[in-house]
């Protein structure tokens, strides 16, 4: 019986390996214009993300000028996504995936990364004050406001409710607001006990401010910190802060 040709079999294509795919996703991490975050997998702008580098100790270090030597780790500037990893305990993991190796992630991450943009807006608030891109007080700020000077406002985060609406009545439409310090923190930058309403002139240093202060507002998770779109009217009611 003659016997059948020998098949040779065709050799099996190897796969990439899930840490080899993923070591290819986070490579192209820091070309174009987008960012992934390490936790959600989404790609978006990279002002809506923090980046990381680990330090020669693996320790883990934010860079928020994302100016920092070394391999990126992104992830997203939102309360919700820190939480949510850090409860399932997939934030380490996610952290050493991203770093190819052991990182030591901070126990007191949410809190490291608030007091760094808290900081990180005072200098950028400092550097428009001291460039003639700032004003503070009740009247200054509003003055700015009413004249189309300033689209950015920031106010005291621990402000009277009232009076702060107040100071926006009649400012019109598209003014961005935010709140991420408080009075006596914005009181430090201009020289002053406590500060509640501040006007950035529109420029660079007030668009980094915007970045920063969105990204803080991202981190809180109740949301609070910041507002943008149509200023609602409100009554004029209690005491003018001429601060």
């Amino acid at each position: 019986m003659p016997r059948k040709p020998h098949r040779r079999r065709k050799p099996r294509r190897r796969r990439k390996t899930t840490e080899a795919a993923e070591a290819t996703i986070e490579d192209d991490a820091e070309t174009g214009p987008l960012r992934r975050c390490i936790v959600t997998r989404e790609r978006l702008p990279k002002e809506q993300l923090i980046r990381f580098v680990v330090g020669p100790d693996k320790t883990l270090v934010p860079d928020l000028t994302a100016t920092l030597p070394g391999r990126g780790i992104w992830l997203s500037a939102s309360g919700d996504v820190l939480e949510t990893a850090r409860a399932q305990g997939g934030l380490g993991r996610a952290f050493a995936r991203a770093a190819r190796g052991p990182v030591t992630v901070p126990s007191d991450l949410f809190a490291v990364l608030e007091a760094a943009l808290a900081r990180r807006i005072g200098e950028l608030l400092g550097l428009a004050r001291r460039a003639g891109q700032a004003v503070a007080g009740f009247d200054k700020a509003r003055e700015w406001l009413r004249a189309g000077r300033s689209r950015l406002i920031l106010q005291a985060s621990d402000g009277s409710a009232a009076e702060r609406a107040r100071f926006l009545t009649g400012g019109g439409d598209g003014i961005t607001v935010f709140d991420p310090l408080p009075a006596a923190a914005l009181g430090q930058v201009f020289g002053r006990d406590h500060v509640v309403h501040v006007a950035i002139a529109p420029g660079r240093l007030g668009e980094r401010l915007a970045v920063e202060a969105a990204r803080l507002r991202g981190l809180r998770r109740d949301g609070a910190g910041g507002k943008t779109g149509r200023i609602e009217q409100t009554e004029r009611t209690g005491p003018t802060d001429s601060r």
